[in-house]
Parts: structure tokens; sequence; C-alpha cells
């Protein structure tokens, strides 16, 4: 094999914590087994505002989210139900504002649970959230855990996705 010809692999990633009061993201790029921060930040609605209103305004700033950085991919956690039903629905709901949005832009769209999160930051997957904080900040260079936690939980899930989409021999391109 020539490995010459090997082209190395570089990718944009926005990385989504789903709420519709708090919408955690994190965009890194991932270039040859090293990251690099390029936007971090959470989409907030105000409490008193109309369900509708909140999900538009999550969408426009998604939508300038995407814009600015031209990213390749979106990972998103996927939905577990507590036992809170309003809750769940309302965040399915803005999540399905994120899914829209990401699919319209042609993003390729990936999902991830809690659970694989872990295993991919931590390399365990039952670690606690400040664990996964505090390796997502030593993985990315931080000086500090990203604050709100919705942020460093969206970076997490970037992180997940650069190490899933990258860690198998297919990804290998030639020129």
């Amino acid at each position: 094999m020539n490995y010459d010809k090997l082209v190395k692999y570089n990718l944009i990633i926005l990385g989504i914590d789903p709420g519709y009061a708090i919408v955690g993201y994190g965009v890194i790029e991932y270039l040859n087994n090293h990251f690099k921060v390029v936007e971090y930040g959470a989409i907030t609605t105000e409490a008193h505002t109309e369900f509708p209103q909140r999900l538009l305004h999550i969408y426009t700033e998604l939508q300038e989210i995407i814009k600015r950085n031209k990213p390749e991919a979106m990972a998103i956690e996927k939905l577990f139900f507590n036992t809170n039903a309003k809750t769940a629905i309302d965040v399915a709901q803005a999540r399905g504002v994120i899914l829209l949005g990401a699919k319209e832009s042609g993003l390729g769209i990936f999902e991830y649970t809690p659970l694989q999160v872990k295993q991919s930051v931590v390399g365990y997957g039952r670690a606690e959230k400040k664990q996964v904080q505090e390796m997502t900040r030593i993985m990315l260079g931080l000086e500090k855990v990203p604050k709100p936690d919705d942020t460093a939980d969206a970076l997490a899930m970037a992180i997940c996705h650069a190490h899933s989409s990258c860690s198998s021999l297919g990804m290998l391109k030639y020129r």
C-alpha cells in the first residue's frame, strides 16, 4: 500500500445537546486525530415566551451557527423519556426543529446515547457527568469546563462523533 496517497481526514462537527430552554452547541474541527474548538455556546429562550416562538428562535439561531461554521455533520443526543411527559414532549419538539434545520442545511445527522458519549470521551460508559466534562475540557485544551453544562455536553457529543466516524479503516481515502 502506498501511504503517500492517503488523504488526511478532516471533519467539522456540530455537537448539540437538545432542549427548549437551553440548547447547548459546540463546533469542533477534527484533523488527523487532533481537536480544535471552533465555537461553542448556548441558544437560550425565555421561559414566558410562547412555545412556537421559542422553537422559531432555536431554528433561526441554529441556522446562523451552521452558516458561520459550515459543519459537515451534526451529532445530537438520542432522546430518552423521563418521568415528566410534558418536558419530554417539549424537548422532542425542539429536537425536531433542530433535526429539520440540520437536514435542510445538508448536514449528516448522527445520534448517540449518553452511554456512547461517556464511553467515547471517558472510556467508561457509567462515568459521572463531571468526569465527562473534565475530560472534554482536557481533550479540547480548554482552560475551564464550558458553561452552561449543556455546552460542555454538546462538545462531548461532537468528540463522540469524531471518534465514532473516524475510527474505522473504511474512513481512509485515497487521492
